[in-house]
């Protein structure tokens, strides 16, 4: 988070105080069987730390002894022209394959298959974490070469929310200390107020990590909302402006409580990365969600949507299949679940009578209305009907008349399928990939009558852009705030 804030800076100058603020990790636990590098673009692993170490412990709650943690990684691929990147979120509890990963003793471990994400970090059971693990274990995960790893802890993201004078959320109900903390035995202090407001220090940092107290508990829901935040801290810095007096104490902020890979161990090697970004526009900045659904109370990736995923951004094109010049490569991408086989699937026609077989076809479901209950019962009947439910959630508004089924890049044909289960949907095309169904009330009226005709095309007048669960980009919303709903975040 802290490299995307400073990338939007392009500072010109150094401070060589900024050295003494920047730690390193070693090397020599990156693994040699590792992907090609990459031809075009590069790949940043940014980690979200929860370490306890130096002042985290005091703001995280835990203790100072305690072995490290991440909390939340994406990669961010920027692009060839250096004008578009895109940040794929990994849940922390998504299952993966953990590669081996070497131990403070020297030795290296077992691959550990089935195993949360996380956990990569872990290895080794120090307090500082072992970055290293979770970047083998991404090259391992996507097939792609990771250019450089940065791992941003407590402290740093606080300082840095300090530094910009907040940034505002909305909440749509009271916080309290229970919501951040599910194991207190009483729900503790008000930490947030229901309603607008400016958040910095530590109540940023408890707005990213409430997990139970908004929205649907999951960490999924919770993902939306940091890549909501990140957005929307990143065009607060945009907005104030870089003059010397901010961009300061704003690099300072930034680089005090890093840790990178060698080669952006110094002042001078970060900010001439740092500078290599600096034409990259927050309006050309994609945030997204690697493709899951649920498996128990973890969570699994959905092939071959995630394949088709990576294999783009090694190739360095976009998630509609383009490279960043808008050159169509999509007749050359990895099919993913859904796609239309023809070259246009806008122009495909859905059949409207025989059996309904969503093999093959990734489905998110939410309830846009409250009626409790209803994503779970329209998640069976997807079910039934050999559809992969990638998750059921509660839409940030539940307003909705209409059920709306959005679809990304190449989805037109499998989102006509999935209409067909639910009468009078509208489908609606969205730039972020894969499918989702938001409920509205008609469905609940009548969960059981399908339908009987072509769904119309466009747009619903009662959709937003909240509505898609796997992306977060400029202008969109951070997807919790439910009455807060008209408060825009980037």
């Amino acid at each position: 988070m802290a490299l995307l804030v400073l990338a939007t800076a392009g500072a010109g100058w150094v401070y060589l105080r900024l050295n003494g603020n920047i730690n390193s990790f070693s090397s020599d636990g990156i693994s040699a069987d590792r992907p090609a590098a990459a031809t075009k673009g590069q790949n940043v692993l940014v980690i979200g730390s929860d370490a306890r170490t130096g002042g985290n412990s005091a703001l995280g709650g835990g203790d100072k002894n305690d072995v490290g943690r991440s909390d939340t990684a994406f990669v961010l691929h920027i692009y060839a022209d250096h004008k578009h990147a895109i940040a794929v979120s990994i849940p922390r509890d998504t299952l993966v394959t953990i590669p081996s990963c070497k131990l403070p003793d020297g030795s290296w471990t077992k691959p550990q298959p089935h195993t949360m994400f996380n956990a990569a970090y872990s290895v080794g059971q120090t307090a500082k974490g072992n970055p290293a693990c979770t970047q083998n274990t991404v090259e391992k995960l996507t097939g792609m070469r990771i250019d450089h790893t940065v791992v941003v802890d407590f402290e740093g993201f606080s300082k840095l929310t300090g530094v910009v004078g907040g940034v505002q959320v909305c909440l749509p109900q009271n916080i309290y200390q229970r919501d951040l903390d599910p194991n207190r035995t009483t729900r503790g202090k008000l930490l947030f107020a229901k309603g607008e407001q400016s958040v910095s220090g530590q109540k940023a940092l408890d707005y990213v990590r409430i997990r139970h107290g908004i929205g649907d508990g999951s960490d999924i829901g919770r993902i939306k909302r940091q890549q909501a935040f990140v957005s929307s801290l990143i065009k607060k810095v945009k907005d104030d402006g870089f003059t010397p007096t901010r961009l300061l104490p704003l690099a300072d902020a930034a680089t005090h409580s890093l840790t990178v890979d060698p080669g952006l161990s110094s002042a001078d090697k970060l900010l001439s990365f740092v500078m290599s970004l600096k034409n990259i526009d927050l309006h050309n900045t994609k945030f997204v969600t690697i493709p899951w659904r649920y498996q128990g109370a973890r969570v699994a990736i959905v092939e071959p949507a995630a394949s088709a995923l990576w294999s783009d951004l090694r190739a360095d094109r976009t998630i509609d299949g383009k490279d960043a010049s808008g050159k169509d490569h999509k007749n050359s991408r990895t099919p993913s679940p859904g796609a239309s086989s023809s070259p246009s699937s806008s122009s495909s026609e859905p059949a409207t009578t025989g059996p309904v077989s969503g093999a093959g076809i990734a489905v998110g479901v939410q309830n846009g209305t409250t009626v409790t209950g209803l994503a779970a019962q329209a998640a069976r009947t997807l079910g039934d009907h050999g559809f992969t439910v990638t998750g059921t959630a509660t839409a940030p508004a539940q307003n909705h008349t209409s059920t709306v089924i959005t679809y990304g890049p190449g989805r037109r044909t499998g989102a006509e399928t999935v209409a067909r289960l639910f009468a009078g949907a509208t489908l609606q095309e969205a730039a972020a990939p894969g499918i989702t169904v938001t409920l509205g009330q008609v469905y609940a009226d009548n969960p059981s009558a399908a339908a009987d005709s072509t769904p119309s095309p466009g747009s619903s007048s009662d959709a937003s852009p909240s509505s898609l669960p796997s992306s977060v980009a400029s202008g969109a919303r951070s997807g919790d705030e439910g009455p807060c709903s008209n408060v825009s975040y980037g």
